[in-house]
């Protein structure tokens, strides 16, 4: 076999291989009782409707089918919802979790590690510019921060200031929905690294 054909072979069955781990790590999700499984839910998103939603959806027959689900129940929420999954995230750039998610600190810090290595007068920045937000709005600031700088996520900040109530409300859904997936991805990804299903 030439070297060349060997490679394709091997990232064939690399590619097998991950499609039937990720099978038998949602097939764990679609069979934990169902209060573990709104634990695990609830790490990706802190609407409490949005988790019972899903989890009468149980079995998810693929992650493709899981994360469209979770965009078709999260249409189907409500200011109350979306303030409630927004309560369940620390300030971008805050060190204090809130009690809700205290199960999601890695994640958290995975996320916003661009602010974690921010000067300090870049972080008083983000603080003033997220307390006036939280003022003008009533609800954190709310942003994918995945892969984002520091600059980045205090310049996104600085323009969704300008927006209206309802505007900032849609937006904020809308990054929320992000950080939905992304965690998702993550729970069935990660269970076999962390043993959340052992």
């Amino acid at each position: 076999m030439l070297s060349s054909d060997f490679n394709i072979y091997e990232n064939h069955a690399r590619s097998i291989r991950t499609i039937i781990t990720r099978a038998m790590l949602l097939e764990q999700l679609n069979v934990l009782p169902e209060i573990e499984a709104h634990a695990e839910l609830l790490k990706c998103c802190g609407a409490t409707r949005w988790v019972m939603q899903m989890l009468a959806k149980r079995p998810f027959s693929d992650t493709e089918t899981l994360q469209q689900l979770a965009d078709e129940i999260w249409a189907g929420m409500i200011e109350s919802d979306w303030l409630e999954a927004f309560a369940a995230h620390p300030r971008i750039g805050g060190s204090q979790l809130p009690e809700v998610a205290k199960d999601t600190a890695l994640w958290t810090s995975k996320e916003q590690s661009g602010m974690q290595s921010a000067e300090e007068c870049l972080k008083t920045k983000m603080a003033e510019k997220n307390a006036g937000y939280e003022q003008r709005f009533g609800f954190i600031y709310i942003v994918c921060a995945s892969g984002k700088s520091a600059p980045e996520l205090l310049d996104m900040l600085t323009r969704r200031l300008y927006s209206d109530r309802d505007t900032e409300l849609s937006t904020a859904a809308g990054e929320q929905l992000k950080i939905t997936h992304l965690r998702l991805d993550k729970l069935i990804n990660g269970t076999a690294r962390s043993g959340s299903f052992q």
